[in-house]
Formats: structure tokens, C-alpha cells, sequence
């Protein structure tokens, strides 16, 4: 008979699963609008080890995705600042792989779509004889959306055929489109096109069939020229010469006068300058870039935590023991230096049960929301210190069991919401959570550039924005776009000696952004009923002093 073995008496061999071998994505990352890369590229940038960059993808692409432990390796360039060849590209690619170890991911992220004139073929080739996997993941291409993002369709009813050249390194091939009225799109550099369209031109193309130039397609600081085949060569000529990425020879072309909705944008190529820590600018950029504006962050104070910290861990002790029944939060820094602290003694919102809440704004709101609290109280109008007031109710001695508010706020915050809250009855606890500080000085050529009118709006979230860019920056110049987030900083920024054009409706980033693209709508209407072109507010600077710089 056979005896039958106990679990305890068997032996059991584990055995560690293999490791997967490290593998390559090559990912299209688009032509320039970090927004037209695809949902499949993102997710494996948020799992990359190692990003190897292209010559257009920048590392601001890749952080907005990548972990913030990612290496990034530049492949467009070496060391001493030579560009990089393919075979040097595709070795790169390979040692890159074999440094990550077992289940390591390296992204490679290519210029506009993997497969399109760039150089997968040699980075895959170097690969597989490395025994390297790889997948590829396409990407929206610079030919369809250069053109777009121009206003030019590539087909019309008209003309449904297109071809597309690369003209880098030579351009002999172009003269055989010359006998042919189909749309050409030709991609390369500023030299390389400009001879590519003098080609087309001596094969026999006919003279007036309309050009369009493209430099720095698909991002804010694209720029679109326009004419025809026997005089775009004079775009090229001057100064400062049209640097293009991609050209389009077509009747479409005449389309972009309808067709036009990327450079038409109520802010297209302003230059704003945002006094705002990088940590706070980030949805404020964004709403920016949505209206086509590009932006400059110049911190203009920092926020520390109080010189003495025992106040707030009263204040703190108090509010976990009961003795508040209102806790009001006039600010996101006010919500971050109160959640740190909490967190520092091993508090969370649970703390607040029973406590009512009251937030200045919107924005203030959402950071509490964020920690798990819903405020009780958000101003019906303007949302400051005087609109929380208006609508904070009066102490009550029936229904309020306790009389005592706590107001975690910045050194220099205003008396009006105390004294206002004391004359209604409430005892109040006004408590340091944070310091301002002024931040350094801006670099020199930030300060010329705020101070000689060269950017063409600045956006001022608070008093304290307003008096510390004036202190450390000096003011903006005349001819400078001056928007506020509420009547308390437009009051801050006139007696400034500034001139505010634009009043949010609202007190938050987004309104502040939305108000100043409608104050772009109003100056491209005036300058459409006058009949004259649409000027950026920096265009409109005195001719001498823009010679002087």
C-alpha cells in the first residue's frame, strides 16, 4: 500500500519567475504640440527608465509624462555639440537597453511619426541584432498637421492629390513635379526648401501657385508666411530668415483665409509674464498656451514656513480639542501650510468633523476638496476677503455653541476680514501659517525685457505680485496689457502708477486668462472695424525706442 504524503512532508521547489529583457519603444512624439502625442506614447513615457530624445522633443514634453527619476539622453547631439549620426543613434538606442537591466523600458522618442522620414529603420535593425524587443507606437506626423495648424487643407474637392518630399540633402528630385499641379508638400531646412522651391520654379511650375511657409509648426511660437512660387524667395532674405520646417505649394493654399483657426486665436503670439511660483503657474500656463500665447514665470515671492511655529501648534491643538467652530482658509497656501503641519503630527482631515469651513474662492476650495473637505462657506460674489465676509454669517448665541473662528494666514494678510468677523460678534484667532518673502531679482535680461516692453501682458494674482514685481523687476512698460485677478489688486496695481486694461470676473487663474483673451477678441475687432491688421500690444511700442533696444 502506498502511504500518502502530509503537505509538511512534501517538498516544495519555488522558483523565481525570469525576468522579462529589457525593450525599446519607439515613440512618435508629434510635431511640436506636446497635446498631439497619443494616450499609448504617454503610458509609456509614465513607465520609462530611460527617454532618448529627438532633435523638436524637449525635455519639458517628457517631465510632464516621465517619472521624476527618468534619465535623459539628448540623441540629436554628442558631447562636444556635434549632431549625431544615425549609426550613432541607433548604438545610443542599443547601450541604452542593455544599461536598464531586466524589465527596463527605454522610450525612444522620434520627431513627428517613427516612420516617417526619420530613422526607425536603423534603430530597429540595431536592435533586433542586439536581440533587443521593441515596439513602435505612431505618431501624429509634421505633414498633415504643419499644414492644419497653417489653415491649409493638404485636398479640396479640387485638388485631391498631394505628394511629400523630404528636400534635406538634395533637391534634384523636386523637378520632376514641375510639369504637375498637385500639392507638394516639401519638408527640410530653411536652405533646403528655399532651393527646393527655385528647382520646382526653373522645371516649369507656374509662378503663381501659392506658397506657404511654416517655421516651428503646431506650438505657440509658430510662424506662417505666405505668397507665391516666383517671389517666396524674398521670404527667405533679410535679417532675420524664415526658418521653416515644412512648405506647401498648392491652390490650397488661397483656403487660408477661412480655413485659419490655430494663428486667429484671441491670444496667438503674446508673450505674457506670469508673477507666480512654478509650482503655482501650472493651469495658469496651460490656459495660456490654449489661447496661443506663450509664458514666462517669474517668481516674485516665497513662501516659508512662521519664525516661531508654536502659535500654529496651538492654533492646531485647539482646533483638534474643539475649541474653534469656524476655521477660514483665505488662500491655497493656507491649505498647504495647514495640511503640512498635520501631517508632521500625524493629523488628517478627520480632525475637521464638526468644524465649519469657509474658502475665500474657488480655487481655494478645490485644494480643500483635494484633502478630503468640503467648506461650508464660499463667497455667492466676489471672492475675497470682503465677499467671504459679506456672506459669513453673525454669531449667534443659540445656534452657535462656540464663539471662536481660526484663521490660518500669511504675515501680511489685511485686517478687513478680522475686524469684520469681530464686529459680527466672533472672537477670532488670527494665526501666521506662512511668511512671504520677496524672491530675488529676475535675471537681467527678464528685467529689460518687463521694464522695454517686450512682453505683452502681465497677469497679477495678488497685491503682493504687484508690489514685488514692481520692487524687484521695476514697471511694466506703457505699452504693456495689465490684468487683475479682483478689485483689490487693480487698486494695488494703480496706485503702482500702472494702468489695469483688464478686471477678472471672477477671483481665480482660469477667469483672470479667460478675461484677458476676450480683452484679445476686443483689440482684433477695433482693428478689423478700422481696417487695419491685428497688432500685438508689444507691436505698438514708439518705433525709436524698439530701435534703441
Amino acid at each position: 500500500m502506498t502511504r500518502s504524503r502530509t503537505p509538511s512532508q512534501e517538498t516544495v521547489h519555488l522558483s523565481t519567475p525570469p525576468a522579462s529583457p529589457a525593450r525599446v519603444a519607439f515613440v512618435g512624439a508629434g510635431p511640436g504640440d506636446p497635446g498631439l502625442m497619443t494616450l499609448r506614447g504617454r503610458d509609456l513615457l509614465a513607465a520609462a527608465d530611460v527617454v532618448i530624445l529627438d532633435r523638436i522633443a524637449k525635455d519639458d514634453v517628457v517631465l510632464s509624462h516621465a517619472r521624476p527619476d527618468v534619465e535623459i539622453i539628448d540623441a540629436s547631439h554628442g558631447d562636444r555639440g556635434q549632431e549625431l549620426t544615425q549609426a550613432m543613434r541607433a548604438k545610443l538606442v542599443v547601450k541604452a537597453a542593455k544599461s536598464v537591466g531586466d524589465d527596463g523600458l527605454v522610450v525612444r522618442l522620434m520627431d513627428g511619426d517613427p516612420g516617417t522620414f526619420n530613422g526607425l529603420v536603423d534603430e530597429v535593425r540595431a536592435c533586433r541584432k542586439a536581440g533587443i524587443s521593441y515596439d513602435v507606437v505612431p505618431g501624429v506626423s509634421a505633414i498633415s498637421a504643419v499644414p492644419t495648424y497653417a489653415g491649409v487643407p493638404l485636398t479640396s474637392k479640387q485638388d485631391r492629390a498631394f505628394h511629400v518630399l523630404s528636400v534635406d540633402g538634395h533637391t534634384a528630385h523636386v523637378a520632376r513635379y514641375g510639369e504637375d499641379e498637385a500639392t507638394l508638400v516639401l519638408l527640410g531646412s530653411a536652405d533646403a526648401i528655399r532651393e527646393a522651391l527655385r528647382t520646382l520654379l526653373k522645371a516649369g511650375r507656374d509662378g503663381a501657385t501659392p506658397v506657404v511657409l511654416t517655421e516651428r509648426g503646431t506650438t505657440v511660437a509658430q510662424h506662417t508666411r505666405t505668397g507665391v512660387l516666383a517671389t517666396i524667395d524674398d521670404e527667405f532674405t533679410g535679417a532675420t530668415p524664415a526658418e521653416p520646417s515644412v512648405a506647401v505649394v498648392s491652390p490650397n493654399v488661397e483656403l487660408r483665409d477661412e480655413f485659419s483657426w490655430f494663428e486667429t486665436k484671441p491670444l496667438f503670439g503674446w508673450r505674457v509674464l506670469v508673477p507666480r511660483t512654478q509650482a503655482q503657474a501650472g493651469p495658469m500656463l496651460q490656459r495660456l498656451a490654449s489661447y496661443g500665447a506663450t509664458a514666462d514665470v517669474v517668481p516674485t515671492i516665497s513662501v516659508e514656513p512662521p519664525r516661531t511655529p508654536q502659535q500654529m501648534e496651538r492654533a492646531i491643538r485647539g482646533l483638534v480639542t474643539g475649541r474653534y467652530e469656524w476655521v477660514g482658509f483665505t488662500s491655497v497656501n493656507a491649505v498647504r501650510a495647514v495640511r503640512e503641519r498635520f501631517e508632521e503630527l500625524g493629523l488628517d482631515a478627520r480632525a475637521f468633523a464638526g468644524l465649519k469651513v469657509a474658502a475665500v474662492g474657488g480655487v481655494t476650495a478645490q485644494a480643500l476638496q483635494d484633502w478630503g473637505i468640503n467648506p461650508d462657506l464660499v463667497p455667492s460674489g466676489e471672492q475675497s476677503a470682503a465677499g467671504l465676509l459679506a456672506d459669513w454669517p453673525a454669531y449667534d448665541e443659540v445656534l452657535d455653541p462656540i464663539n471662536r473662528v481660526l484663521l490660518p494666514r500669511a504675515d501680511i494678510a489685511t485686517e478687513t476680514l478680522v475686524a469684520g468677523l469681530r464686529e459680527m460678534g466672533w472672537e477670532v484667532d488670527d494665526v501666521t501659517a506662512y511668511r512671504t518673502v520677496r524672491a530675488a531679482p529676475p535675471a537681467p535680461e527678464i528685467r529689460d525685457a518687463i521694464k522695454g516692453g517686450e512682453y505683452d501682458a502681465v497677469v497679477f494674482t495678488s497685491s503682493s505680485t504687484v508690489r514685488n514685481l514692481v520692487g524687484i523687476a521695476g514697471k511694466p512698460h506703457a505699452a504693456t496689457v495689465i490684468a487683475c485677478i479682483g478689485p483689490a489688486t487693480a487698486k494695488t496695481a494703480q496706485e503702482q502708477g500702472l494702468r489695469v486694461d483688464v478686471l477678472a470676473p471672477e477671483a481665480s487663474a482660469s477667469s483672470l486668462v479667460d478675461a484677458l483673451a476676450g480683452h484679445g477678441v476686443g483689440l482684433a475687432i477695433a482693428a478689423a472695424e478700422a481696417g487695419q491688421p491685428v497688432q500685438r500690444p508689444r507691436d505698438k511700442r514708439p518705433t525709436s525706442r524698439r530701435r534703441a533696444r
